[in-house]
């Protein structure tokens, strides 16, 4: 790329701290002896508990007044005010009257500062210097051992949850088996891990060098000096060392002389404790173990999975590499330790960036403001991405251009030196031949990274980084999609013999076999039965009718389209707005309306036709402006094409600036005339929801009355860093009506610190609605992983115990929350004989691969037309609704997947979690800004992203 390319980045990256590049020297990865693996580090902080008793507060209007009057002081917030964009507001449901909610929960008189400055903020100083340490089982005399606060909690989440804690009122939540309509067998992508001995134990020793010998790689060696002592097979990390047979001497003491200088160093190894199978230390062990396996077995790390490079294949059609691998792990369930496989692929493109950026350069250098038009291109193509640098293989988050530095501008080492970047990586990893023009990407450091202290901006090389995962280009290509989608989802009969022949290939391979064998290892190759349940399917009526569908493929939209709706509501006064050149393909499409509504009880009038010179993105604002009243039921826009810009801009119109119900429909969808009346219903179901309509209703019976049902789950947007929290509160007892709300989040931040404010709005309207509060409350939490539950305990249950204390005049309702948890790499699979295949929708296992310390439970609530189907994992984390088992807890999942209105059958998570989802995508990615509280109580959020419209 030439100099002339590198014009001035308008968002060059703040040089607040020094930068660095992606690795620097010294930065050395663990060294190996024969056998000698190298321990990790717990990870995460210690969980704390606040025994501060809220203050009560009258009604949620006090405490939405009270707002104004509290800022808490909170440094880590205070750097990011200066964005009015991202100054979150409230709004009073009475008046509208916005009210400055700041950067997170404010809220004064109704809760102590004590409480607030503890557990109503994430801070994570607080967490550290009042957090409790983590316990675990450590020894073979069951003495618990505690970690030190700087060590941290292990990988596996200690959370107890579950169990009744001193001074908290909730009862206690015990793990039960659920009792199922159909006993099944299935089978697990789980396989044991075995000890070969009868008394498997690992001892720990601490090691202490003296003169004390600073560098890491120089004491691996001098511990690789005394192999016959320690034998082969062992676990150094520069201080601990872990070796599976115990030594003569509890305190040993060996020497070794330093070869630069002959210095003769002193090595105490000292015995510390036991470690049995049972303990999270023996998990991370084998781990490494494992990991060790899979690079023997040619396996290459790419992030935190290992890939066969030999394997990959290439789509030359859109310069697309598919790379095959595992993703495993050894954890402890109620089974044992199991070794969790799945199959994994990671897509790479093969043109590097700086190549892409350079054909973007060509595209634009003759066009008028080219250089500026190329700069906001390659921004918005390549910011909020995921790249690879082969060189190490890791993977970067690209969170700016910095068109003003190159290759030869300089950076300090941490010796003090100065050296380019062009020399550093020549001299580090022995690439020459560098495009010394080149701008650089920037990527901010990961929170493991600030652990070990690397604060400084990471420093990249466009050359040197390959996007991963799919292009924009593919993802709007349907063809080209389908294509990919075909080698990445494997289907259950491939996925078992690809797991089968893993597992083969660790019992087959010598060096693998040899290293299992010093560890006492060993790994059969018979996959976990489980002992499952079948619910049995689910009543869904559609006014008074009953419809029918198969349970193995849940999809009654043939049914549902030939009878009345439950509740239908009729387009009376209504807008349709599309440019002059689809003006046939729209007449058309308002008669299919006409015609296909009646049916469902739907009945559309002539809208008001608006048709558009061009489609321009002012064009339709302009025609929104003109003919939207406040009597308008809906708008309805026709766009020639999926440009994002416009779609953004109809959206922001009409859920911020002038609040009415919209749906956006491209013209490709409704141009085919023999799919055009099929096309027709869904957008009029569609608008029908939008609308407050009603399509179906699943039967509750056994329920407990008076629930509501609260669905949770964040967005976040990296290329605009923003994060919003959607909240949904369903309004009746058949759960198909809903007030939705959204609340603005630091950036990247999961936890919500404004949910006391959005829980009180919820209860508010259930009891407009309803002349009551309701008695039951069963909260969905979506977006959290394990290592987070104790914080979602203290910083957000707490605030919804805190509100329902404050509005409650006599008893406070009964409780329950819910994680719902996605990425897993849980797969189940259906054996009949030798074949496998997917486990029909409504199978539940709550036992083997569950954890004895929560009451868990994993559902397979959907079908799949291709590849493996993914369950869910449900973990109670706090339950003080007594008559609330786990069959009913199962049960109520299960009804909840069946009334996702945007899709006729059931979807893999609580319809309440999915609509909280699509609300905060929508503000998130579209709107960027808080909707108009006219819409809380339709679900605006229900039309799907117009690049997933066929």
């Amino acid at each position: 790329m030439s100099g002339r390319a590198r014009g001035r980045s308008r968002g060059r990256a703040r040089n607040d701290e020094p930068d660095e590049p992606a690795r620097r020297p010294g930065d050395s990865q663990p060294t190996f002896g024969e056998n000698q693996l190298t321990t990790p580090r717990g990870r995460g902080r210690g969980a704390y508990r606040n025994e501060s008793q809220p203050a009560r507060m009258p009604n949620v209007e006090h405490a939405a007044s009270q707002l104004q009057q509290m800022r808490i002081d909170n440094t880590s917030n205070q750097t990011r005010r200066g964005n009015d964009d991202v100054k979150p507001h409230m709004f009073s449901s009475d008046d509208n009257r916005p009210i400055e909610q700041g950067d997170g929960f404010r809220e004064t008189g109704a809760r102590p500062k004590e409480w607030l400055m503890a557990g109503g903020r994430t801070n994570p100083e607080i967490y550290q210097q009042q957090g409790t340490r983590a316990k675990f089982f450590q020894g073979n005399k069951g003495a618990e051992s505690r970690y030190q606060e700087q060590g941290n909690r292990p990988r596996e989440s200690n959370y107890q949850g579950n169990i009744q804690q001193e001074n908290r009122q909730t009862s206690v939540v015990r793990k039960a088996v659920g009792l199922g309509s159909t006993n099944i067998h299935i089978i697990a992508n789980a396989f044991p891990v075995e000890c070969t001995l009868t008394e498997w134990i690992l001892y720990q020793y601490h090691v202490d060098f003296n003169p004390q010998v600073d560098s890491k790689k120089v004491r691996c060696a001098m511990i690789a000096d005394h192999k016959d002592l320690l034998g082969e097979t062992r676990a150094f990390d520069g201080m601990k060392l872990i070796i599976p047979r115990r030594l003569p001497q509890e305190v040993t003491e060996v020497y070794s002389e330093m070869r630069s200088d002959g210095t003769r160093i002193r090595i105490t190894i000292s015995m510390t404790n036991e470690i049995p199978p049972v303990s999270a230390e023996s998990i991370h062990i084998f781990n490494i173990i494992l990991k060790r396996a899979q690079r023997m077995l040619g396996g290459e790390q790419i992030g935190k999975n290992y890939y066969n490079q030999n394997l990959r294949k290439t789509n030359t059609a859109y310069r697309m590499d598919i790379i095959p691998g595992f993703l495993a792990a050894i954890q402890k369930f109620e089974a044992g330790n199991l070794l969790l496989i799945d199959v994994a692929h990671k897509l790479l493109q093969t043109d590097s960036i700086l190549t892409q950026m350079t054909n973007l350069y060509h595209l634009y250098k003759d066009q008028h403001d080219g250089d500026n038009k190329f700069w906001d291109r390659c921004r918005k193509q390549f910011i909020g991405t995921i790249v690879l640098t082969r060189y190490n293989n890791k993977t970067y988050l690209i969170d700016d251009i910095d068109s003003d530095k190159t290759p030869l501008d300089t950076f300090e080492l941490r010796n003090g030196e100065k050296i380019s970047y062009a020399d550093y990586y020549r001299k580090q990893y022995n690439i020459t031949d560098l495009d010394e023009t080149q701008p650089m990407l920037i990527s901010r450091p990961k929170e493991k990274d600030k652990r070990v202290g690397r604060t400084g901006l990471i420093i990249l090389l466009p050359q040197l980084c390959y996007v991963t995962g799919m292009t924009n280009e593919i993802q709007n290509d349907r063809s080209a999609k389908t294509s990919i989608q075909t080698l990445t989802r494997v289907a259950p009969q491939q996925r078992v013999v690809s797991l089968t022949e893993f597992v083969q290939q660790i019992q087959t391979n010598k060096d693998v076999q040899k290293m299992m064998n010093d560890w006492h290892l060993r790994i059969p190759t018979q996959a976990l039965e489980i002992q499952a349940k079948l619910l049995d399917p689910e009543i869904i009526k559609q006014k008074d009718v009953q419809l029918r569908y198969d349970q193995t493929k849940p999809d009654w939209s043939k049914d549902m389209r030939s009878n009345l709706l439950t509740t239908a509501v009729s387009l009376k006064n209504w807008v349709i707005i599309f440019s002059r050149k689809n003006r046939g393909t729209v007449v058309d499409f308002i008669e299919a309306l006409k015609r296909v509504g009646p049916p469902m009880g739907i009945n559309f009038t002539q809208p008001i036709v608006v048709e558009l010179p061009d489609d321009r993105n002012l064009s339709y604002i302009t025609g929104l402006r003109q003919t939207v009243e406040s009597t308008t039921q809906l708008v309805l826009c026709v766009l020639p094409s999926s440009k994002e810009d416009c779609y953004n801009a109809i959206k922001k119109f009409c859920c911020v600036d002038h609040p009415v119900p919209s749906q956006v429909v491209l013209s490709r969808t409704i141009i085919k005339k023999q799919n055009l009346q099929s096309v027709s219903t869904n957008i009029a179901i569609q608008l029908n929801c939008k609308l407050g309509g009603e399509l179906w209703v699943a039967s509750m019976p056994g329920m407990t009355t008076g629930l509501m049902i609260v669905g949770i789950d964040v967005f976040h947007d990296k290329k605009n860093n923003k994060s919003y929290a959607g909240v949904v509160c369903s309004l009746n007892k058949e759960c198909t009506r809903y007030f939705s709300t959204v609340t603005p989040q630091l950036s990247g931040q999961e936890l919500i610190d404004g949910i006391y404010v959005k829980f009180a709005e919820g209860l508010k309207k259930y009891h407009q609605v309803n002349g009551h509060l309701p008695g039951n409350i069963v909260v969905y939490r979506d977006g959290v992983g394990d290592g987070q539950l104790d914080m979602v305990m203290e910083h957000e249950v707490k605030q919804m115990q805190g509100c329902t204390v404050d509005l409650y005049p006599d008893v406070p309702p009964k409780m329950a929350v819910v994680i719902v948890k996605k990425r897993i790499s849980q797969r189940f699979f259906s054996k009949n004989h030798l074949n496998y295949s997917n486990p029909t929708p409504g199978t539940v296992v709550d036992s083997a691969l569950t954890k004895s310390e929560w009451m868990d439970f994993f559902l397979v609530s959907q079908s799949v037309r291709q590849g493996t189907v993914s369950p869910t994992h449900y973990n109670v984390i706090y339950n003080t609704i007594t008559s609330f088992t786990a069959d009913r807890f199962q049960r109520l999942t299960y009804k909840l997947c069946h009334l996702y209105y945007n899709w006729p059958g059931t979807i893999r998570v609580p319809a309440p979690c999915q609509y909280a989802h699509k609300l905060a995508y929508l503000v998130g990615q579209n709107i960027r800004k808080i909707p108009h509280p006219a819409l809380c109580n339709e679900i605006f959020s229900q039309e799907e992203n117009i690049k997933d419209q066929r």
